[in-house]
């Protein structure tokens, strides 16, 4: 198939999936008259999160106005796989809406809380703690296989390894804020998957 279609789907997904973010995000800090300074988690962190951003969301771009200049990551993946990959990524953008609608003004761009922050128990947040985590990094992964990049893949699994080494700082956050209520709810939640998930792979662990 023309790469071109590849390119397309591929664009209109992450333009999709990118402009729900900036919304929200941008409602949230306008609803609440709140900017959060990101010097919360630590400069080693920002920094870390700062410059694999940048190459994170540079590489997608690059890919899309030149697949030529991303040749040297290429997989060569069937047309089957890249498919599933426009599959994984259409319902990845249904699961950011769901997931910012949930939310709501609660979001913020760090691993600390609002002044006003509600917990989120509905919604998406009812089964998952941190599905941010796990529909973002689908999202790159799922490019990366439209993308038909194992670099851009990488970064994608990369990002959830990031997000998931700062989780327990965010939760200790969110046990400050609300106590017993917070410790309740991880209790009947997963972090990144639905309990039943969680519980699970942990079993297939040990």
């Amino acid at each position: 198939m023309n790469e071109n279609i590849f390119r397309i789907i591929a664009a209109v997904i992450l333009l999709t999936g990118m402009s729900i973010s900036f919304y929200f995000r941008t409602k949230a800090d306008k609803d609440t008259g709140e900017k959060i300074s990101r010097k919360v988690d630590g400069s080693a962190m920002m920094n870390i999160i700062r410059i694999g951003g940048l190459i994170l969301w540079l590489s997608p771009f690059v890919y899309l106005i030149n697949p030529a200049w991303m040749a040297w990551s290429k997989i060569g993946l069937t047309e089957s796989i890249r498919w599933l990959g426009v599959g994984i990524g259409i319902l990845c953008i249904f699961g950011i809406y769901w997931l910012f609608s949930s939310i709501g003004s609660g979001i913020t761009p760090t691993s600390a809380t609002r002044k006003e922050h509600k917990l989120a128990t509905n919604g998406i947040y009812k089964y998952i703690r941190h599905p941010l985590y796990t529909i973002g990094s689908s999202f790159i992964i799922s490019f990366g296989m439209m993308a038909d990049n194992w670099f851009i893949a990488l970064f994608g699994v990369l990002a959830f390894i990031l997000m998931a080494i700062r989780a327990p700082k965010e939760e200790a956050n969110l046990i400050e804020k609300f106590v017993d209520e917070y410790r309740e709810y991880m209790q009947r939640t997963g972090r990144c998957l639905p309990r039943l998930c969680d519980n699970f792979l942990a079993t297939e662990i040990t």
